[in-house]
């Protein structure tokens, strides 16, 4: 069964950039769309973004000299294991379940150096793959290599194990604001494979223990009960669904291991994590009086301002969005339309906008409201304020607009389009931008490229708003531009085009925005790599808009128009023997799920509304891995080059 109908089921359940063009102003669309598109922009349910888990990530801690010994379940006679040392020289040691050691030659045989990462954002680790072992507990024992050397500083690593696939943890947040002081709660389920369907909770195994493993910013760690006592966020008493909660003290990034173990439904013991990426934000805004107002803003645009007390600094941005209703003709509530984009405080106000066309074209009249109204935070998309419904007041010429059709134009779902941009005023001449990932640089081959430049943030970690702005910038320098784009660029591409006006919106040509292994639902890779990163050092740090969660909130608020301006591409490595393990990285094969690229798998990979351009087997995320990388495919980027806008 495919990961989105085991998501279907669980929701059942519950600059630096070596930019020398000088800035312009960042002018935010005012964007707005249909009734139909509410149940898109509205946002997600938790557990629609829920953490599948196959592996298990352990930390392991060897004090001076002596070693230490942890238990590896072996569920069906394989163990692929992935070792992470910090560099640190050890030496592993495999016992069976009856406590005969595996042999030494057959452990260091299984045995490879492998790398663990995101694009630049790699760590080291050794792998080992055995075959023909017991099925039960094995321990494997590490200790220093050099038992003789002193050392005053533990040890500490990881393993990363896969578990069998057929039995999977579903792990997903029941909380929906990520505030210091607020209560954060997660969820475990297991999710297990009968008959070519699919089981949850108790029908799929049992849990016998869980807990939170919580990693703090400043990298102290504490863990905590998890229990399936209906108490905690799991439902009801004895459901086989665990629930555990912990309250942050602090703002910062704080990483949430979902830990359980227990029995599967052939009675074979297993571990299995699930690894959260969980920014902490303090609000620091609150909405004001119930009512908001209106005035005529010239032609047919109306401004509303969404009163707002707190911490108003300007300079702050925030994600808005809300529900137009008015009152039809036959008395009922009718949807008018959705607004939103991205605001900063004017006064004690958030502005946003709207077309009185979209009132004309309901039909609808005096008394409105905005429901669904949510403000969020612009990097992590955290709700820092919402309303059910607040009272809505709009001019009385307005008010009493007569029904009309309404053909839907740019105007009415971006706003009117600013006179700079207008007048070519930003740059000159048109460019197609070839843009790289998170933490990575110039991926692109240039040369396979016409009237091409290379938008270069070299070994970064931005957020998508903050990406996009610098994207912006290096575009300035042309009157129009479309991209082609990598992993997380195709991401800021597209957050770009929905909620700023740049060259992009000046482009013609038939391809506006196109992407080659871009996480648009996200990748599991993140929160582990953010896990043995928190103590080997982070390189470029922990993205959670790449995460499952992350990318799902992102995700709605993201407009069926600009989505359908996105072309993309996945990549999946080649399958050799059935009997075999193919895979483009053979740590990252221990996350993700069949197909994927090394980093995005095929599923997560997708971008609904947009226009799908087909998937390739044998090309692989990045240079580095087994087969070629994906974005030296000749091929493909003479076809984006020659359909690409610009």
């Amino acid at each position: 069964m495919s990961k989105a109908m085991k998501l279907s089921l669980l929701f059942a359940l519950s600059l630096s950039a070596s930019v020398a063009q000088a800035q312009t102003a960042l002018i935010p669309k005012q964007l707005s769309g249909p009734p139909e598109e509410f149940a898109q922009m509205r946002a997600p349910d938790p557990a629609q973004s829920a953490v599948i888990s196959k592996s298990a990530l352990l930390p392991i801690e060897l004090s001076g000299k002596s070693g230490a010994a942890i238990s590896l379940p072996v569920e069906n006679g394989k163990l692929r294991f992935a070792l992470f040392s910090g560099g640190a020289d050890w030496q592993p040691e495999l016992a069976s379940p009856s406590g005969r050691p595996l042999i030494a030659q057959k452990m260091a045989g299984g045995a490879k150096a492998t790398r663990l990462g995101l694009d630049g954002n790699a760590y080291p680790a050794t792998q080992y793959s055995l075959e023909g072992l017991q099925r039960g507990q094995w321990t494997l024992t590490l200790r220093p290599a050099n038992r003789l050397a002193k050392s005053s500083q533990a040890q500490r690593g990881y393993v990363l194990m896969e578990g069998e696939a057929s039995t999977e943890l579903a792990s997903y947040p029941t909380h929906r604001r990520q505030w210091v002081g607020n209560s954060l709660g997660f969820t475990a389920v297991l999710s297990g494979s009968a008959q070519k369907s699919t089981v949850l909770g108790a029908a799929a195994g049992r849990i016998q223990r869980g807990s939170l493993r919580v990693i703090a910013p400043d990298g102290s760690e504490s863990r905590w009960p998890m229990a399936d006592d209906g108490r905690r966020g799991d439902a009801v008493a004895h459901d086989g669904i665990y629930g555990g909660t912990f309250t942050p003290g602090a703002t910062g990034t704080y990483i949430v291991q979902v830990v359980a173990q227990g029995i599967d439904r052939d009675g074979a013991a297993f571990v299995r994590t699930a690894e959260h990426v969980v920014p902490v934000i303090a609000p620091g805004l609150k909405l004001g009086a119930a009512k908001v107002g209106a005035v005529p803003a010239g032609g047919t645009r109306i401004s509303l301002g969404i009163p707002v007390t707190g911490n108003l600094d300007p300079a702050r941005r925030y994600r808005v969005f809300a529900e137009v209703w008015g009152r039809g003709a036959n008395g009922r509530q009718v949807p008018v339309a959705w607004i939103g984009g991205m605001a900063s405080t004017k006064g004690r106000q958030l502005p946003l906008g709207l077309d009185q066309r979209w009132i004309q074209r309901a039909g609808a009249r005096a008394p409105f409201s905005l429901r669904n109204l949510r403000v969020e935070d612009a990097d992590y998309f955290i709700p820092v304020a919402n309303a059910a419904s607040l009272s809505l007041v709009l001019p009385d010429n307005v008010a009493t607009l007569a029904k009309r059709s309404a053909i839907v134009d740019e105007s009415m779902v971006m706003g009117p389009r600013p006179a700079a941009l207008v007048q070519t005023k930003a740059g000159t001449g048109s460019r197609l931008i070839l843009v790289h990932g998170y933490c990575s640089g110039g991926v692109w081959p240039q040369s396979q490229f016409t009237n091409a430049s290379s938008f270069l943030d070299t070994n970064q970690n931005r957020s998508h708003d903050q990406f996009a702005q610098l994207l912006k910038n290096y575009g300035s320098a042309w009157n129009s531009f479309g991209t082609v784009a990598h992993s997380q660029g195709g991401a800021a591409a597209l957050h770009l085009y929905a909620y700023y006006w740049s060259g992009l919106d000046n482009a013609t040509g038939n391809r506006l925005m196109q992407s080659v292994g871009t996480p648009y639902q996200g990748t599991n890779l993140s929160g582990i790599i953010a896990t043995v990163g928190s103590w080997f050092g982070v390189a470029c740090g922990s993205n959670y808009d790449m995460t499952y969660d992350g990318a799902s909130a992102w995700l709605a608020g993201i407009p069926s128009w600009a989505r359908a301006k996105v072309n993309y591409y996945t990549t999946s490595f080649k399958s050799t023997n059935w009997w075999t393990n193919d895979y483009c990285n053979f740590a990252s094969d221990l996350v993700l799920s069949d197909p994927e690229d090394g980093t995005t798998e095929k599923a997560y990979g997708q971008l609904p509304g947009a226009v799908n351009q087909g998937h390739v087997t044998g090309q692989c995320h990045t240079t580095g891995m087994r087969d070629p990388a994906q974005y030296l495919d000749a091929g493909r980027n003479g076809a984006m080059n020659s359909n690409a806008a610009r």
